[in-house]
């Protein structure tokens, strides 16, 4: 499951660069793209994810 987040993230990233500098969307003014935003929070949806997992391991222990 760490692998399929990890490389979704990267997929995410990836699609948030590209439409920041507005490749997807010419015609929508780069960084205020809702692909980009959508993106975003998708991504720190997992970190905070990933976080929390992490904590609740630790306390486990």
């Amino acid at each position: 499951m760490a692998k399929m987040l990890e490389l979704g993230g990267l997929v995410l990233i990836g699609i948030m660069f590209a439409s920041f500098v507005g490749a997807f969307q010419p015609t929508v003014e780069p960084g205020l793209s809702p692909l980009f935003w959508g993106c975003a929070g998708v991504a720190l949806t997992i970190i905070m994810y990933r976080k929390f997992k992490r904590k609740r391991e630790e306390e486990s222990e």
